[in-house]
């Protein structure tokens, strides 16, 4: 009866764990994809497979840059000072994901911009965003990229 009762209480915790873990996988997942297509933004498809991860109305906050209120001056800011020159990489066990109710996720960590070609990691910054999930499509509406520093 023991073993039953084990059997039972773990297929009911299946579901939490699996929504939590689930969560973060998928929150992980589209944020490979989103800087996959970043760091390969000098080709114009890419470009415009990294704009679609964005909201139209998306608010990106650079403490160094300054706001950038939609879309397409986002992406043109990106091509004209990212796109060849520097790429993006997660520092490992710095990402995390949180549910957003009736909406979506946040999602925060740190990450280090790279000089293309070189792979010299100087810049290091901390991250969050948020991504809203209408229909399975998830894109972000907000950006804080912040704490920018040198990579020691």
């Amino acid at each position: 009866m023991k073993n039953v009762y084990g059997v039972l209480l773990t297929l009911l915790s299946l579901p939490a764990l699996a929504e939590g873990i689930s969560l973060q996988d998928k929150m992980m997942s589209l944020d490979s994809e989103l800087f996959a297509s970043f760091n390969h933004c000098q080709d114009p498809e890419q470009l415009a497979k990294h704009a679609g991860y964005f909201a139209a109305d998306v608010e990106f906050y650079h403490d160094n840059g300054g706001v950038t209120w939609d879309r397409d001056t986002m992406i043109s800011n990106t091509k004209n000072n990212v796109c060849g020159k520097f790429t993006r990489k997660l520092v490992a066990g710095s990402f995390k994901a949180y549910p957003i109710k009736g909406f979506g996720a946040i999602t925060e960590g740190e990450h280090l911009f790279c000089q293309a070609g070189t792979e010299q990691c100087e810049g290091k910054a901390d991250f969050v965003m948020v991504w809203h999930n209408v229909n399975n499509k998830w894109q972000v509406t907000r950006v804080l990229s912040f704490g920018h520093r040198e990579n020691h």
